[in-house]
């Protein structure tokens, strides 16, 4: 489908990390519910909005570069954003923990164009996939490695770093995401979906 509207070939999935919370206070995080009332920056926009209503949170729009005085000063109780992420932008100063909720994973995908794709003998093709998803497969590793190192380096400045029960978040946000936008699914989606955990 891409290569036929698009114009181009699919190379490779790249992975740039899952959104977790990381929230002020010392209240601890166990199921959406504790997230009732938390006003919890999300990025600005209708379905970004509606991610924090599906873990439970009070979303808030704030834009990026204001979100470390926005949780310095209280305007927003926490925010949802990569761990390596948190750590460039330095909210760890100002917050308390992160809640390991992993409710966004984030990837993008490598792509070639079509016409490039194209012109490649078979065996050409071949080599350039091995490459690229080589170079991927390294990447990866790395960042994985880099998250590592960042949740240790939370841990080592104070903060509390935790998994909630991801059962119950996952089942609240489904339930939140099948009442509003089941109806526009295709058919036998969702259980496609949940066959992949």
């Amino acid at each position: 489908m891409a290569r036929d509207q698009l114009g181009i070939q699919i190379l490779v999935p790249v992975y740039f990390g899952s959104r977790n919370v990381n929230l002020r206070g010392e209240k601890t995080i166990k199921t959406p519910a504790d997230l009732g009332g938390v006003k919890l920056r999300m990025p600005p926009g209708e379905f970004w909005q509606f991610l924090g209503e599906s873990i439970g949170a009070n979303p808030t729009p704030v834009a990026y570069a204001e979100l470390y005085t926005a949780l310095q000063t209280g305007t927003v109780d926490g925010q949802d954003n990569p761990l390596v992420a948190s750590k460039l932008m330095k909210f760890y100063e100002v917050t308390s923990q992160f809640v390991l909720t992993g409710h966004v994973i984030g990837y993008d995908v490598m792509t070639v164009t079509a016409k490039v794709w194209d012109t490649m003998t078979p065996a050409q093709q071949a080599k350039f996939q091995d490459a690229a998803e080589k170079a991927i497969d390294d990447c990866t590793a790395k960042f994985n490695a880099q998250e590592k190192e960042v949740i240790a380096f939370f841990k080592s400045e104070g903060k509390k770093v935790y998994e909630p029960d991801l059962t119950a978040f996952r089942t609240f946000a489904q339930k939140k995401y099948v009442e509003k936008y089941g109806n526009d699914w295709p058919k036998g989606a969702l259980e496609r979906i949940n066959a992949v955990n």
